[in-house]
């Protein structure tokens, strides 16, 4: 059979009634893979052959007859992966030594043969579609027809693109149509174009502002297609429609997006106003500046109004304004003017030379910068001007269309709830933050004791809340220290914060005898007659001499964590035998205080739940961090002991800090 070895086509032969494996072929081998000689069809081939072919086997040899097979799907494996490939199969009877009978198969692969005709017709389906698209864009920009050569340049231009840009066919020509385009887009095109007609690209589409005889620019969109004899590009025909509207009302849909996003991520006023800016630079404007009006805003009708520049953005080239910077406007100035309309200002003047007066900062960067255009829109909260929005155009720039004010009118009501959100937000906050420090005093000297204390707030919690310290010191001699926390991070929570502290302080100094937790059980009381929902914990300590001379400590927890005492060496534990409910909820129970000695250079602390508190983390853990924490620290100084906590602890700054702490000093140390 050495005969069939060079034969371009693949041979195989089998022997026997179970046509086992006798030979195959270089060629069949790179076809369909090497295969094990002596084994039955079936077994050998039965990963690429079908049961048909295989019955086609038994029909050959016993009729003698010989039978081709067109066609026969065979999934092969190539480098590729696996893949379906077809071949044509020729079976025939042949005599084999010793007057056995066997079966000859000649194949050969005609899947390119078989699939050629099916491509064509795929390609001619892909033509006709091409052509319906070319004619379908040709029917709808009917209007603005140009052709050009191979390399890009124009040939012909309809009396529609005439009409469009005021050329003439002459000026068309070539690239002179990148004239009728705005200098800031021709580069842009060019590149675009050039680069189309290189890579023969199907279907070129861009958007460029094209001036219309009357030097307005309007969004024109270019489509061209290639045309194709014989394998290579002849010419482009190409369309263009004026899509100014749709192109507007795309751009207004982004822009008020992007302040809507804005407006529900940011709840900081300056970072608000700051993203406003953003937008409206450089899309609208060259340059816009938010002012902010005091909070007091009333005033004499031609007095002069006072702002704060809280944001500034400016397109690349121009110099930013600083902000967090007062200006006074003058009455005749525009600002003023829009503050007193209360709606929208448009003026436009001469380049650098506005003819009315402003702060002298503003007036010099409007004659660096040649502005010539101002859009002014106040933004009103509960009836009053609180801020004013001041876009520029400058330069070169056309000055900003009415359209793109009434544009950044909308981006500016999009942004209002949010920005008079922040501006009450921001009034509320310094409301509760003066009251908040007017009532975190500094605890009075009292000879033979130390006293510090730290108050340290939430930068998540916009710096207002419930925590509280306080240390008094009753005519008998008593001192009190309180730490204590009402629930909440508002105007609402100071205001009960000061009304508990308030009454816990007028409680004890009523009845100086009376034991911390008969104190709080009537403080417990009184919280009845305020809103009847706040609730609040507390740590009230008593402070005493004893009949040896020595400090004691009679003390009651509602609801706190429990105060650390830490003795000289460094040993500290915390204090945990008068534990009651925190108040605001009425209970049955006794309420029970506890004694505890307090021996030289012992410390005892006071803190609010936001030192050992941590999202996820158990109470326990937070407790023991921080006495490890003091018991590092109980022989530094009481205010270094207290600063070292604050900064040592990590705190989650999701809640406020207030610590406050006493230590009993040597028995020499006192003064």
């Amino acid at each position: 059979m050495d005969v069939f070895d060079q034969a371009p086509a693949g041979v195989l032969v089998t022997h026997g009634e179970d046509h086992r494996l006798l030979y195959t072929n270089d060629a069949f081998q790179a076809m369909l893979g090497d295969r094990p000689i002596g084994v039955p069809v079936r077994e050998g081939l039965r990963d690429v052959l079908g049961q048909e072919t295989l019955a086609v086997l038994d029909e050959v040899r016993s009729t003698g007859k010989t039978v081709r097979l067109d066609e026969v799907s065979v999934t092969v494996d190539r480098s590729g992966g696996p893949c379906e490939r077809l071949f044509r199969v020729s079976l025939s009877g042949i005599a084999l030594e010793g007057g056995e009978g066997g079966l000859l198969a000649v194949v050969q692969e005609v899947t390119a043969q078989v699939l050629a005709p099916e491509r064509i017709r795929v390609m001619e389906k892909e033509l006709c579609r091409l052509q319906r698209r070319y004619q379908s864009m040709l029917w709808v920009d009917a209007h603005m027809v140009w052709v050009t050569g191979p390399e890009g340049e124009v040939r012909e231009v309809s009396q529609g693109w005439q009409r469009l840009s005021g050329q003439t066919l002459e000026e068309s020509r070539g690239y002179g149509w990148l004239h009728a385009l705005h200098p800031e887009d021709r580069e842009r095109a060019l590149d675009a174009w050039v680069r189309a007609t290189e890579l023969a690209t199907p279907i070129w589409e861009q958007v460029f502002r094209v001036a219309s005889p009357d030097g307005v620019y309007r969004h024109i969109r270019f489509r061209a297609v290639p045309v194709y004899e014989n394998g290579g590009v002849v010419e482009w025909v190409g369309a263009s429609a004026d899509v100014e509207q749709e192109w507007q009302e795309e751009r207004r849909r982004r822009l008020l997006d992007r302040v809507a996003a804005a407006a529900t991520d940011i709840t900081n006023l300056e970072e608000m106003c700051q993203a406003l800016a953003d937008v409206i630079v450089p899309e609208l404007a060259d340059s816009c500046d938010v002012y902010l009006r005091p909070e007091s805003s009333g005033g004499f009708p031609h007095a002069p109004v006072v702002t704060e520049r809280i944001a500034a953005a400016v397109r690349v080239g121009l110099r930013r304004l600083p902000t967090r910077r007062k200006e006074y406007h003058l009455p005749t100035g525009a600002l003023v003017r829009a503050v007193r309309r209360r709606r929208p200002v448009h003026m436009s003047f001469p380049p650098g030379c506005p003819p009315f007066p402003c702060p002298e900062p503003v007036r010099t960067w409007m004659a660096e910068s040649g502005a010539h255009n101002l859009a002014l829109l106040p933004i009103v909260v509960q009836g009053e001007v609180a801020a004013v929005v001041v876009a520029a155009a400058c330069g070169d720039r056309p000055p900003i269309a009415p359209d793109d004010v009434e544009l950044m009118r909308e981006m500016v009501d999009h942004a209002h709830d949010a920005i008079s959100n922040a501006l009450r937000f921001r009034r509320t906050q310094r409301v509760a933050l003066a009251l908040q420090h007017s009532l975190l005093a500094e605890p009075p000297h009292v000879p033979g004791l130390e006293l510090a204390a730290r108050y340290q707030a939430s930068p998540t919690a916009a710096e207002i809340g419930g925590d509280w310290y306080d240390a008094f010191v009753l005519s008998c001699g008593a001192v009190n220290l309180v730490i204590g926390d009402v629930a909440g991070h508002d105007l609402a929570a100071a205001v009960s914060m000061s009304q508990v502290r308030n009454l816990l302080r007028a409680l004890a100094v009523d009845r100086e005898l009376e034991s911390p937790a008969d104190v709080l059980r009537r403080l417990n009381g009184a919280l009845e007659t305020l809103d009847g929902e706040s609730t609040a914990t507390c740590v009230l300590t008593r402070l005493e001499r004893a009949g040896d001379g020595r400090w004691r400590l009679v003390y009651s927890a509602a609801g706190h964590p429990p105060p650390l005492l830490v003795t000289g060496d460094g040993q500290g534990r915390f204090l945990r035998d008068a534990g009651n409910p925190l108040l605001g909820l009425y209970h049955g129970r006794p309420w029970i205080s506890a004694v505890e000695p307090l021996p030289p250079r012992s410390t005892l602390l006071l803190y609010t739940d936001g030192l050992v508190e941590r999202r996820g983390e158990d109470l326990g853990d937070g407790l023991e961090r921080l006495r490890r924490c003091a018991e590092a620290l109980a022989r530094e100084p009481l205010g270094r002991f207290c600063d070292e906590l604050l900064t040592g602890m990590p705190v989650t700054g999701e809640d406020d800090v207030a610590v406050i702490a006493l230590r009993v000093p040597s028995p020499g140390d006192v003064s």
